[in-house]
């Protein structure tokens, strides 16, 4: 026996305590099945995920972790494998479906390693609980169709109101004419009767359609919007996760600020994220040609201490000359596609919650755009905690 031989065991020991150690403590299940498609071993984040013990498993088909069809087909899977080398799932990865001991199912990304110990197949399945992933996913898409929707009414009503603007003041022209072209005929002669009745019947109908469009302004300057307290920095939170979309692959630099203890503020949160989604978004596009690519969204209290500001700053050109001092008038705007009613509809939103946005140059380069949000009832800022801080 030679002198190192005694410290051998001792060292395979150790290591056998930190494989051991590390298959209890990382988060993604393992189970290794031989060629028959039975359990050989099965890790504690498997147990806590399938909510089998591993003893109830060992020994059996693995089968019995899935739904069907996939159970009663497994073995015909499995046999097609060895037979034909073809690799449906090993070295490849995919998500399934697993099920729970208590019969439900949920998604599983499962990738499938192969190793030949001794002339003797084993088949080790590295399984991931995907479900708080997707229903986050939903939940964006959710929120992303719901902003999509806002974002379609706020546009058409901020049309209407504008057009209705617009036509208003040549339908009042009209409407003055006619009244002199009334009474002209009747200083006449002779007025023939027909033309008096069709010049009032005329001045009735550009009246009707006045009154109309004075309506549909009150309507539209009436909307009511749901206000709640919200988390100002979830509120950016997730306003972000739909707007960044793409933004890493541009190269933009995002970071994300909320100062530590921000009270709740009262908000319809829909279209607050509304206005923070597109703002990013018109930013990032504002930076498409800029070698300098930064974004940030901060937030902070006011020195009052009764209302939040919000801030969206770029690294862009800046606002062209041409529309800086119309910016917020419907129908301007420097994009090819654009309607001009977007900065319209955010400011008025701003509006509705007792605010008011503005757009000013940023300090170095860029344009930086600011509204404020009122704190909820008579919340304070809290004493202590953290600031959300992302970069």
């Amino acid at each position: 026996m030679t002198a190192g031989t005694p410290a051998e065991p001792a060292a395979l020991r150790e290591r056998e305590a930190q494989l051991r150690s590390i298959l209890e403590t990382v988060p993604d299940g393992m189970i290794v099945i031989d060629e028959r498609g039975i359990v050989q071993s099965f890790s504690p984040a498997a147990e806590r995920m399938f909510g089998f013990a591993a003893a109830a498993v060992c020994g059996r088909n693995v089968s019995l972790l899935m739904p069907s069809p996939h159970r009663e087909n497994h073995d015909a899977y499995m046999q097609r494998y060895l037979t034909t080398g073809e690799r449906r799932i090993i070295g490849v990865g995919r998500v399934v479906a697993g099920q729970r001991k208590d019969g439900s199912t949920f998604p599983i990304e499962l990738a499938v390693g192969e190793v030949n110990s001794g002339g003797r197949r084993l088949f080790t399945g590295f399984v991931r609980d995907i479900s708080e992933r997707q229903l986050t996913r939903q939940r964006l898409q959710e929120l992303q169709s719901e902003l999509s929707h806002v974002s379609r009414v706020s546009e058409m009503g901020q049309m209407a109101s504008a057009l209705a603007h617009e036509i208003n003041q040549p339908l009042t022209a009209a409407s003055n004419y006619l009244q002199g072209a009334r009474r002209l005929a009747e200083r006449s002669a002779d007025p023939p009767s027909p033309v008096l009745h069709a010049l009032a019947q005329a001045s009735a109908q550009v009246e009707r359609a006045s009154q109309i469009l004075r309506r549909l302004r009150t309507f539209i300057k009436k909307g009511v919007s749901e206000k709640a307290p919200e988390d100002v920095a979830k509120l950016i939170e997730e306003a972000s996760a739909i707007a960044l979309v793409g933004a890493r692959e541009r190269g933009i630099a995002v970071h994300l600020r909320a100062a530590a203890g921000l009270p709740p503020v009262a908000v319809d949160k829909i279209q607050i994220q509304q206005v923070v989604v597109n703002l990013m978004r018109n930013a990032i596009e504002a930076m498409e040609a800029s070698p300098r690519r930064e974004l940030a969204v901060e937030a902070e209290l006011a020195p009052q201490g009764d209302r939040v500001i919000v801030r969206v700053a770029d690294t862009g050109p800046g606002l062209a000359s041409q529309v800086a001092d119309r910016l917020f008038q419907p129908f301007v705007t420097t994009k090819a596609q654009g309607m001009g009613v977007g900065l319209l509809i955010y400011r008025s939103i701003a509006r509705g919650h007792d605010g008011e946005l503005v757009a000013r140059a940023g300090v170095e380069e860029g344009t930086v755009f600011e509204f404020t949000l009122p704190v909820a009832g008579d919340q304070r800022p809290a004493r202590g905690g953290a600031g959300v801080v992302r970069g």
